[in-house]
């Protein structure tokens, strides 16, 4: 895959991965099990959690504009998914009532940083 793809591939991804942070919070309210930790009762995680990444999602969608002008935005995208799912992947497996994430929120951020990393220039990738 050329640069040129690449960066178009990137941007697509940047905006749909925006989307989709924007809408943690109505996929936790249809599917808790994979994406609300405490049995469900965690609203108040919940309403933080999606918060943010609301706000990273408004960011991703605005980065897409220009994708090289938001290497670090980038590189932080792919990390912070990376220790989050670390982070939760080991809780999750240490507790029988959050095995959902296992299926859920886990493997979806681990998605979110291989695609952004195979897509970013190589520039991020020697941050990374």
């Amino acid at each position: 895959m050329n640069s040129t793809s690449k960066e178009k591939y990137l941007k697509i991804a940047l905006i749909a991965f925006g989307v989709i942070f924007m809408l943690v919070y109505p996929i936790g309210i249809v599917w808790p099990s994979g994406w609300v930790w405490h049995g469900g009762g965690g609203q108040y995680y919940l309403q933080m959690i999606a918060g943010v990444y609301a706000v990273l999602g408004v960011f991703l969608i605005m980065a897409a504009r220009n994708p090289s002008d938001h290497k670090s935005l980038i590189s932080f995208t792919i990390w912070s998914s990376l220790v989050h799912a670390a982070i939760m992947g080991a809780q999750a497996l240490g507790d029988n009532h959050e095995h959902g994430h296992l299926i859920g929120d886990v493997p979806a951020l681990i998605l979110v940083a291989a695609v952004l990393w195979f897509l970013s220039p190589s520039t991020v990738k020697q941050q990374a």
